[in-house]
C-alpha cells in the first residue's frame, strides 16, 4: 500500500496541486485502510481539514481513483464505497456485515476471459472481482 508522501508526490508529478483538501481525504482513507463511504471519508477529513466539504471529498474521491489510488468498491445496498490500493493486479473480498476488504492476488480468468471475447465480440481488456461473503469475526 502507499504512504500519503508517495501519493501526494505521485500528485504532484501528474500536475494536481497538492492541497490541505486533498491531503485531508488521503489521511482519512489511509487511517483505517479499510473500506469507507464518502460521508465517513468526508467525517475523519473534518479532523485534518475541518472546512472541507462533501463535494471536495467526491472531486479528490474521483481523481483518487482515476489515477489509481483508490478502487470503488461496490455494496449489496446499492450504495459505494472506497479503498485504498496497492499497485499491481487483484481483487477484493468484502464482508457483507462489517465492511471489512480483503486484497488478494491471483485469479485465473484468462480462459473465461476469453470465452466471454469469442462470445460478445469484445476485446476483454481488463477486470474487476470483487467478492462478498462473512469474514470470520462476523460468521
Amino acid at each position: 500500500m502507499l504512504a500519503e508522501e508517495q501519493i501526494l508526490e505521485q500528485l504532484n508529478r501528474a500536475g494536481y496541486r497538492v492541497t490541505r483538501p486533498r491531503r485531508a481525504v488521503i489521511r482519512a482513507l489511509l487511517e483505517d485502510g479499510v473500506q469507507a463511504r464518502p460521508a465517513e471519508v468526508h467525517a475523519r477529513a473534518r479532523q485534518h481539514c475541518p472546512t472541507i466539504g462533501l463535494v471536495t471529498v467526491y472531486r479528490t474521491l474521483d481523481l483518487l481513483s482515476d489515477l489509481g489510488f483508490v478502487r470503488r468498491i461496490h455494496t449489496e445496498d446499492g450504495c459505494h464505497g472506497y479503498a485504498t490500493v496497492s499497485h499491481g493486479h487483484h481483487h477484493h473480498l468484502i464482508c457483507r456485515n462489517c465492511g471489512a476488504i480483503v486484497q488478494f492476488e491471483g485469479c485465473d480468468l484468462t480462459l473465461f476471459l476469453e470465452q466471454v471475447g469469442r462470445d460478445t465480440g469484445y476485446n476483454v481488456e481488463d477486470h474487476l472481482l470483487e467478492l462478498i461473503g462473512l469474514c470470520q469475526a462476523c460468521q
